[in-house]
């Protein structure tokens, strides 16, 4: 039986289009203006948009109705359905799927990713070389549920003002930070963001992204792997794989790099940098 693979927006898959894949939009709103993330606003114009404006924008969950109609068109094409949502911790997205299920017992499996952004980006790239290994839907599933927990996701972010707009650190804090350049490294742990510590400028943010990457029991490059960056360019990006280069010349190429969109760059603003990847299973602790 065929297999379709659902997403939600906040994966941030906006150029990899396979047949077996649908990615539910969200909503983001600034101010009267509703937008479908990744439909009618592109990342570019997300961040356009974000750097004009005053106050945040607001993104919105995918409802139970949005899922149960993609769930029924892909049951009615007589495939089985894995659905991968956005950490439940961050949003209502993953319970709704879950409430949708619920209509279709045996045909649809929900797989909380416990992750956001590129994170939750490389448990679909996943679940999309499972299906072409051709597992069944509810075997995928199961690995994947394993799987996830190898998953890291780090981020140094350039700027703290978004997270002060947000209400997440005051004003006293994101004041002090920006005059002495602080740059905060954060990861999702237990799929929620947590703070791993700070640094002083863009190269000791730089060092300090690649230690904790280096914590790890080291990268599987067997499975997918992705980086990202908010904003409008990858100046800053492009300058951490000139600095951390030793941690991928033996092992690829080329490096797969995406935009970061609305779901996480509303709250950290344009200028951060992100590193999603595989440990190796042998090493399940969280650095």
């Amino acid at each position: 039986m065929a297999i379709r693979i659902i997403t939600d927006s906040a994966s941030d898959i906006t150029a990899l289009r396979r047949p077996e894949l649908t990615v539910l939009p969200m909503t983001i709103s600034f101010g009267e203006k509703t937008f479908r993330d990744g439909v009618d606003l592109t990342h570019r114009q997300f961040y356009e948009r974000l750097i004009e404006s005053s106050t945040l924008p607001i993104t919105s969950q995918i409802v139970p109705t949005q899922f149960e109609a993609a769930f029924q068109a892909a049951v009615d094409a007589g495939e089985t359905v894995v659905a991968i949502t956005l950490s439940g911790k961050l949003s209502g997205t993953w319970q709704n799927a879950v409430l949708a299920a619920q209509s279709f017992p045996g045909r649809v499996y929900v797989v909380d990713s416990c992750n956001a952004a590129i994170g939750e980006m490389i448990l679909v790239e996943r679940a999309l070389e499972l299906a072409q290994q051709g597992l069944p839907a509810q075997e995928m599933a199961a690995v994947l549920e394993r799987e996830k927990e190898d998953i890291r996701l780090i981020a140094l972010l350039d700027t703290l003002e978004y997270l002060k707009r947000g209400g997440r650190i005051s004003s006293s804090v994101a004041l002090v930070g920006g005059l002495l350049s602080i740059r905060p490294v954060v990861a999702v742990v237990n799929g929620e963001v947590a703070l791993l510590g700070k640094a002083r400028g863009s190269r000791n943010g730089n060092n300090l992204l690649a230690q904790e990457i280096k914590k790890t029991a080291g990268i599987d490059f067997s499975r997918p792997y992705r980086l990202g960056y908010t904003g409008l360019d990858d100046t800053l990006l492009q300058k951490y794989i000139e600095d951390s280069a030793a941690l991928w010349r033996a092992h690829t190429d080329s490096l797969p790099v995406c935009t970061v969109g609305g779901t996480i760059g509303t709250h950290v603003g344009p200028g951060a940098i992100a590193v999603a990847f595989f440990c190796k299973s042998e090493h399940r602790a969280f650095f």
